[in-house]
């Protein structure tokens, strides 16, 4: 556990972990950056509680899901994720004071190299990921209500179904496990609006 008390292991574990939660914002439903996000944010949990942080950089970190998830969310993508970006790395950068009570106990070359990859990775993957999600079907998603589908990963409100060989975004109010069949009810957009078929009441 002493090598989580580095200021600069745990800066890599608190970006990566960060990063993964972003990312998940984009595919929900398949659980497995989800489950790495959490491990990884674990560890780095571990390190905040016991490293001198900044509490606003904590806040800015944390503030940063809101932009990008209204980037999902909106048209007008490109501020939104930009400003997410940038609070991302601020914020991690300047998580943990110094022992000589500077402002960040990261080391300069190391934060310098991570914040560009940082920008880079999330500008490329994540703008094509949110470019990706306001593409308008070559075809109407009509015909595929009232059909039945599988779901793969457990979610309980976005998730993910597989309906007529493909995987489709989906919303479900309640809890429905892998391996649950159920019935598209209607759409939202590009969103399939599912329910289980054994609680279905045709």
């Amino acid at each position: 556990m002493n090598l989580l008390l580095d200021p600069n292991v745990a800066y890599l574990l608190l970006v990566a972990g960060s990063v993964l939660v972003l990312l998940a914002l984009l595919s929900p439903g398949t659980g497995i950056l989800e489950a790495a996000a959490l491990v990884i944010l674990v560890l780095a949990g571990y390190s905040l509680a016991s490293l001198p942080i900044n509490i606003w950089a904590l806040l800015l970190l944390v503030g940063a899901l809101y932009p990008f998830w209204l980037a999902v969310r909106r048209k007008k993508q490109v501020p939104y994720l930009l400003l997410a970006i940038a609070a991302l790395v601020v914020g991690s950068v300047f998580m943990f004071r110094g022992a000589d009570g500077s402002l960040s106990a990261v080391h300069p070359a190391l934060a310098g190299v991570v914040s560009v990859l940082v920008v880079l990775l999330l500008w490329l993957v994540a703008r094509r990921g949110l470019e990706a999600v306001g593409i308008q079907p070559a075809h109407s998603l009509d015909p595929l209500i009232g059909m039945e589908g599988e779901v793969r990963a457990s979610f309980k409100g976005d998730g993910a179904v597989y309906v007529r060989g493909e995987e489709w975004t989906a919303r479900c109010p309640v809890m429905v496990k892998s391996g649950t069949r159920v019935r598209v009810v209607g759409r939202e957009g590009l969103v399939l609006l599912v329910t289980p078929v054994e609680a279905d009441p045709n």
